[in-house]
């Protein structure tokens, strides 16, 4: 759709006009609907119940109240007189502000729907930091139930729904906070797009999350001991006979995974049918092949654990039996089936964590990428091979014995292509004067941490190993180093790194150098101890362990703590410099060939006034005679290329 304004006597396109096709963004509004829908929805429910506990009267005020939610918000503005026949009456108005950019004073659009992905961007980066620091103070209350062998403040049940709480949030967090804070934010801009495909379906991804979150911390007002017993990953037929907190576990994680789908499948449709003229796949930025291997499989997985959670939660409200193994289900199905969908998921962690760390290498290397096809390769390798690994969860829980050589092999085999990876990235540094910038340092830290991750994950592919390790934290060892010491840490190297095109300012760099040693220095004091726990024979998601482990989990807890505090300085850093600062940040900072960074700070709205023409690739550092990464039309490329 598109909409013309008058701007300085100049009639200016703009291809949409954000905030604009709905007609009510009221989040208190939204707020009241949702919570008088959910109790409509509750008492219909209870009039349906079929079981002693109320589940039917709670999934069905969740989902109720959600719909009621998201209609308050505006999403059905547009969508009812649609279906009934009507037009839809919409009104433009675009003053030179909204069209030039939009104002940073502006901070209300980000309470409501938008459809700019830049502001979605904004909304998820926001959202999913502050429930990654939400996460990490669960994390700082575990450590501290750990302190003594016998337990600690918390009661053995509260303490169970507790390490549930945070593991679970933690995916949440891992899931969404690259792909879709920077993936929204810089995929349109790095392939020459105006817009994303379905701008709607953006901003609905973004409010389920906070639908998500708050459900599932309202389960730890339900039921006697509150929250839900089985740890993040929902086991039945616990989860069936579970208390009523395990309803909320069921419709928050549900919802994370409509929105990681449809999330998906929008970025995959911008990049397939959008990209700019001669944006050809062998021009393709590295991060944007990142994303696309990663979205096939946010749009394949997900589904799965959202079928799986529907069937658990229709044996907890009408009395089917799917996982019930007295009434003829089976509980080793819920294992398949989730771990059909978590292993997947695993590499939607860390594929983006790849792309970042392979964005930015050249930069500071002052090098082309090494083996750019090698490295999409390699991404994509690693995306096929994922669906061929997840009964190596497991090995323990009756799988047929003549199964596990195969899930063990695969499971080595993986390792092919993450080495691949592992070679463009050596490959990049190999002789280069390398600019040991505040991004370069966090993707240095990224190579050791990972490289652990993955050693260690050879280990446990391993039947005999697995069999004896799995239970404890030497599993949690290894899941920390890659997907914190990966994916967190390559969060930190794109924070430090487009942090000035997001906001136009500069993070401080004494701040971010205390930042990068004190978390990566803590991080491996934390975590490298585990895995002697962990072979000690400590177990996971229990409170008590032999009294001889006293010493090093203290040692863990107060490096926990210490971890903790560095990044409370990366959150001060980013609160300072973006709210306090007044000093802009240079246009191109880091001198990137990227196309988003040929553009203005702040970004127009609509991008690109006119779409520009590709004609060379983004890696070509060290050669003199390289063309600029695109070609514009005279007046609508204000940085020219660097």
């Amino acid at each position: 759709m598109s909409q013309t304004a008058t701007l300085g006597g100049r009639s200016q396109a703009a291809s949409f006009s954000p905030r604009r096709l709905f007609l009510s963004q009221n989040l208190l509004t939204a707020t009241i609907i949702g919570i008088v829908t959910g109790l409509i929805g509750y008492w219909l429910g209870a009039q349906l119940e079929t079981t002693d506990n109320g589940d039917a009267g709670i999934l069905l005020g969740y989902l109720v109240g959600s719909v009621g939610f998201l209609v308050g918000l505006g999403f059905a503005n547009e969508l009812i007189p649609r279906l009934l026949g009507r037009p839809v009456s919409v009104e433009v108005k675009a003053d030179a502000v909204e069209l030039e950019a939009p104002s940073p004073r502006n901070w209300t659009r980000y309470f409501g729907i938008s459809l700019d992905h830049k502001v979605v961007g904004i909304q998820f980066g926001v959202g999913v930091v502050f429930l990654f620091f939400v996460a990490g103070f669960q994390a700082m209350m575990i450590r501290t139930e750990l302190l003594h062998p016998k337990g600690g403040p918390w009661p053995a049940g509260q303490y169970t729904a507790l390490v549930g709480l945070h593991g679970l949030l933690m995916m949440f967090v891992a899931t969404l906070v690259i792909v879709a804070t920077f993936g929204n934010y810089f995929v349109p801009l790095m392939i020459g797009a105006k817009r994303m495909a379905f701008p709607r379906l953006e901003a609905l991804a973004f409010w389920l999350v906070p639908l998500a979150a708050i459900i599932l911390y309202s389960s730890i007002f339900q039921g006697s001991g509150g929250g839900f017993p089985t740890g993040w990953t929902g086991y039945a037929p616990l989860a069936v006979e579970a208390r009523a907190g395990m309803d909320g576990y069921i419709v928050g994680f549900s919802f994370i995974g409509i929105a990681a789908t449809i999330a998906g499948i929008n970025l995959l449709t911008t990049i397939f049918t959008m990209r700019a003229p001669g944006m050809s796949w062998s021009r393709l930025p590295i991060f944007v092949w990142a994303m696309v291997a990663v979205e096939f499989l946010s749009v394949l997985a997900p589904p799965v654990l959202a079928t799986t959670l529907a069937l658990v939660g229709l044996d907890r409200s009408v009395q089917s039996s799917f996982f019930l193994p007295s009434n003829g289900g089976s509980a080793f199905l819920y294992q398949e089936m989730f771990w059909f969908f978590g292993h997947p998921e695993v590499y939607i962690f860390v594929i983006p964590a790849f792309g970042i760390a392979l964005e930015i290498l050249p930069v500071f290397a002052r090098k082309p990428l090494f083996g750019y096809r090698l490295a999409v390769a390699g991404m994509v390798g690693v995306a096929m091979m994922s669906w061929f690994v997840w009964n190596h969860h497991i090995f323990e829980s009756g799988i047929a014995p003549g199964l596990r050589p195969f899930f063990m092999t695969a499971t080595e085999f993986i390792s092919i292509p993450t080495g691949v990876v592992f070679l463009n990235l050596l490959g990049t540094i190999w002789r280069a004067k390398i600019q040991f910038k505040l991004p370069m340092l966090f993707v240095a830290a990224f190579f050791f941490n990972f490289l652990i991750g993955g050693l260690t994950g050879v280990f446990l592919s391993d039947v005999p190993l697995d069999v004896t390790l799995h239970g404890g934290f030497f599993v949690v060892g290894h899941f920390h180093y890659t997907i914190v010491g990966g994916e967190i840490f390559s969060l930190y190297a794109a924070t430090y790194y487009w942090f000035p095109k997001l906001t136009g300012k500069m993070l401080n760099e004494r701040l971010g150098k205390l930042h990068f040693w004190t978390a990566f220095i803590f991080f491996n004091t934390t975590f490298l101890p585990f895995f002697a726990v962990g072979y000690l024979g400590q177990p996971r998601r229990v409170p008590v362990y032999l009294p001889s482990l006293q010493a090093l989990n203290v040692w863990i807890s107060v490096n926990a703590f210490l971890f903790g505090f560095s990044n409370l300085i990366w959150l001060v850093n980013i609160i300072y410099s973006w709210a306090f600062v007044k000093e802009r940040a240079p246009l191109n900072p880091w001198n990137s060939r990227s196309l988003e960074w040929q553009l203005p700070t702040p970004i127009p709205a609509d991008n690109f006034q006119r779409i520009p023409t590709i004609v060379a690739g983004p890696y070509e550092y060290g050669n003199p005679t390289a063309l600029p990464v695109a070609e514009f039309t005279p007046g609508t490329a204000p940085v020219p290329a660097s």
